[in-house]
């Protein structure tokens, strides 16, 4: 019986990283963070601050996936219509959540007082629980299977900590890495009857160019560190019969 793979998808919204204007740091911080709970991010999509992109894509990604992860447009401001969207996709109303406006008012006590603006950040999908940010005022949002956080990536960060421990997964993917003075395409076979011969293994390359010479490091991935060892090993001694310069850890 094979081992159940939780999966996630994370959808990035925000104009301002289509136009490079912000560069997203949050699509590597998610993914380390979603193989410690041992839940693989399978997909990413890029979208604009458009009702209309965000409904799609978080429609597919929700239901495609065990997990569906959000970033960006929570703010105050008017172009923040991540919750309107995600509310369209649920069919559901948007609702100021009681638990959200009293963070709200407690945090801004003593910084100008609750306007119409910072209200805002209290709407939620009908429904919805609240992710705890310690960082702010405006919390993070859970509705299902659907997990809507801040784009800030300090502010993420906390909410992934808030988070820790309370999906359920597997086993976090582990791995090992290989280095090779070897031009990819020439081991592409060797490489791919490796990877057949170890069920449960996958085995990325990425090829370099470096003083002149051609190489690859290839990670072997697997959830059972044992099997990443022996496939690695093996890996290893398949280049070296090969006649190809062996690094173990990488070059």
């Amino acid at each position: 019986m094979s081992e159940r793979i939780w999966t996630a998808g994370l959808v990035v919204i925000g104009d301002e990283i289509l136009s490079g204007r912000t560069q997203d740091k949050n699509v590597a911080q998610i993914a380390i963070w979603l193989n410690v709970q041992g839940i693989q991010l399978a997909e990413v999509r890029v979208v604009p601050d458009t009702q209309d992109r965000i409904v799609e894509a978080v429609n597919a990604i929700r239901t495609g996936y065990d997990y569906c992860f959000t970033t960006g447009g929570i703010g105050p401001t008017h172009d923040d219509i991540t919750v309107d969207a995600i509310a369209v996709a649920l069919g559901v109303p948007v609702v100021i959540h009681p638990e959200a406006r009293s963070l709200m008012e407690r945090y801004y006590e003593t910084r100008g007082g609750l306007t119409e603006a910072r209200l805002r950040m209290a709407r939620v999908p009908e429904g919805a629980d609240l992710i705890p940010n310690r960082m702010s005022g405006a919390p993070g949002i859970r509705v299902g299977n659907l997990f809507i956080l801040a784009g800030v990536p300090h502010i993420t960060a906390g909410m992934l900590d808030a988070l820790t421990g309370t999906l359920e997964g597997g086993r976090p993917v582990v791995s090992a890495t290989i280095g090779s003075w070897a031009a990819e395409s020439e081991i592409a076979g060797l490489l791919g009857e490796t990877e057949r011969a170890f069920e449960g293994v996958a085995i990325g390359s990425y090829p370099f160019f470096r003083e002149g010479r051609t190489g690859a490091n290839f990670v072997v991935r697997a959830t059972d560190p044992a099997l990443v060892d022996t496939c690695a090993a093996e890996l290893g001694a398949r280049l070296s019969a090969a006649g190809y310069e062996v690094v173990k850890g990488g070059i």
